[in-house]
């Protein structure tokens, strides 16, 4: 008996711990502040760690921060009216080890990072605002000047942090929050699983200064993520597969394959594209986009075929989506900043198992599927799907393409090679 009670006792002891509430003051920050509250809202966190566990809580207010790091068994609840706002000052963000575009180097902190810790969530209703006004601007005069003396400027030459980076996490949730501004990637996931990214407002503006590169969610060398429920409307793609790029790419140990992805019930609205696979992207299957609804002039399905990569599409199903789009379906060669890297190697891509289903479109095109000539599809089908378009026709090189029950502009769709 009176080992059960110990039993009893220390779990409720550990269960309190992990319930924890660590409250930011918000004296002097009701209305917005310029004053810096890293080093307080790090310190409750730090605080919260130490103690056993907690929820970092920011209250009503406008809290302005630089780069912040969740330790073990720590969390992150925005009270409604919460502000969690960025810096735009990148020295508030470190140069540290992380992963860029497919590749792991050293680049700054994003706003919110949580590395290795399990269970690791965010909450709202509150919002994280990445402030990115002042990164945009930079970027576009910056590709401006190199532009005037020929030359062409890459993403990781203007400096910019991104608003959450989760790096090694198992079930993680981030959850009724709103996101947006970033001034880099919106939401980065590298090498976590069993992730639910549930009713959150994810957004960056296309005017009146676009905001460059503010992808949605990037899903990076994961498995099982589920992106439920959201509304996500930023000026690059919605929702993004990566996982490596490069002619060796395939053998590093950082990079790998991203696999059981469910993208249900969400609004998509402007963006590059809903569902976009291969700007960095090496393997990638069994991935499901279904009920949605898409607001933009922006592909449905955008596959990016490098010719510097070795690339795997496979066991892709999008089903039942409605609205206004670009294009159906989207597959082109991708050569923005292409190299071989001295490599003799002949990268081709692997495109199979792909249904796209039971569509309410009216569009800009019906679609486009033609990659790089040594590319291998098959096994693509359309089906039940009703579209209005401009361009009536699917252009295709590909021969194992079946269309069944596919109409637009109230007429069987034309496949044409």
């Amino acid at each position: 008996m009176k080992r059960e009670f110990l039993i009893l006792f220390v779990l409720t002891i550990f269960l309190s711990a992990k319930s924890a509430e660590y409250v930011i003051p918000n004296s002097g920050v009701l209305s917005d502040s310029t004053r810096l509250k890293t080093t307080v809202i790090q310190a409750a966190i730090d605080k919260a760690s130490n103690e056993g566990g907690g929820t970092i809580v920011i209250p009503k207010g406008v809290y302005l921060s630089g780069a912040l790091f969740f330790k073990p068994n720590t969390k992150l609840r925005l009270m409604e009216g919460a502000v969690l706002k960025g810096s735009d000052n990148i020295a508030d963000y470190p140069l540290i080890p992380s992963r860029m575009e497919g590749k792991s180097i050293y680049y700054y902190a994003a706003l919110v990072n949580a590395y290795h810790e399990d269970s690791f969530g965010i909450s709202g209703p509150g919002t994280i605002n990445g402030n990115g006004m002042k990164f945009w601007s930079y970027f576009w005069a910056y590709r401006d000047s190199m532009k005037l003396i020929g030359k062409s400027a890459t993403n990781l030459e203007v400096h910019r942090p991104r608003l959450l980076f989760i790096w090694g996490c198992n079930n993680v949730t981030i959850s009724n929050v709103k996101l947006c501004n970033s001034g880099f990637w919106t939401t980065h996931l590298y090498e976590c699983n069993d992730v639910l990214i549930e009713g959150c407002d994810i957004r960056s503006p296309f005017r009146p200064v676009k905001a460059p590169s503010t992808d949605g969610v990037d899903i990076d060398v994961c498995k099982r993520v589920t992106i439920r429920n959201c509304y996500i409307s930023v000026n690059d793609d919605g929702v993004c597969i990566k996982g490596g790029k490069g002619p060796d790419a395939q053998k590093r140990a950082e990079n790998g394959i991203v696999e059981d992805i469910l993208v249900e019930n969400c609004t998509f609205g402007e963006s590059h594209g809903l569902l976009t696979l291969g700007s960095e992207c090496i393997h990638a299957r069994n991935i499901t986009v279904r009920n949605c609804k898409v607001e933009s002039n922006t592909p449905i399905l955008r596959l990016k075929m490098r010719p510097d990569t070795y690339q795997i599409f496979e066991n892709i199903t999008v089903e039942n989506i409605t609205g206004k789009c670009g294009t159906i379906i989207e597959m082109r060669p991708w050569t923005q900043f292409f190299t071989m890297e001295g490599s003799k190697e002949k990268p081709f891509g692997i495109v199979r198992n792909i249904t796209i289903s039971n569509i309410k479109a009216d569009c800009h095109e019906f679609g486009e599927m033609n990659g790089n000539k040594s590319d291998q599809v098959s096994n693509i089908v359309f089906k039940n799907i009703i579209a209005t378009a401009k361009d009536a026709e699917l252009k295709c090189n590909y021969a194992d393409v079946k269309i069944e029950n596919v109409t637009v502009n109230n007429a069987p769709l034309v496949v044409k090679k």
